[in-house]
């Protein structure tokens, strides 16, 4: 199977699948262009992500020289959207509507995911994205390695990483 090459955000797409109500009257219309796909692919077992990783890694080419810094800009827009629809949900709930089980996970969790972009904006500094190894060709051509073989290994476990996926695909991607 090939490999899927997806420049969305992960996020938006989520968004869009747990909110389940059809009005729409909070002003968060714009961010759904419909033009961004779920983070999914064929469900890989162990076995079968190794064999991938091994194929990915074969045909992954490195970009001679630095990279702009696309993670820092992209994590400021995932916070954003994360942050309208966790008070999308919060207003939802305030209305005695229904919301989906992934809408009652953000709103229990909320505050680790806030932590974690906290920490990560005061523990990498906003130049080191420039210091990963680039994609110099596919879909992919620009990004940081690692963030295209994270988006490979999220798709084919449909986001459900574990520690024996997450070290077999790694050890075979190596």
């Amino acid at each position: 199977m090939a490999p899927v090459h997806v420049h969305v955000n992960p996020f938006r797409a989520w968004l869009g699948r747990v909110m389940s109500a059809p009005d729409r009257t909070t002003g968060l219309d714009g961010l759904f262009s419909g033009e961004e796909q779920p983070l999914r692919a064929e469900l890989f077992s162990v076995d079968q992500l190794a064999r991938h990783a091994a194929k990915l890694a074969a045909s992954h080419q490195l970009a001679a020289g630095r990279g702009s810094d696309q993670l820092i800009p992209r994590l400021d827009e995932n916070e954003e959207i994360l942050v309208q629809t966790y008070h999308l949900v919060t207003a939802a709930v305030t209305r005695n509507r229904r919301i989906s089980p992934a809408a009652e996970w953000l709103l229990d969790n909320f505050y680790l995911i806030e932590d974690q972009i906290r920490l990560t904006r005061r523990n990498l500094p906003r130049s080191y994205s420039r210091e990963l190894p680039r994609l110099a060709t596919g879909p992919d051509s620009g990004y940081p390695r690692a963030y295209a073989i994270a988006l490979e290994l999220i798709a084919h476990v449909d986001g459900r990483i574990d520690a024996d996926s997450l070290n077999s695909f790694i050890g075979a991607y190596k």
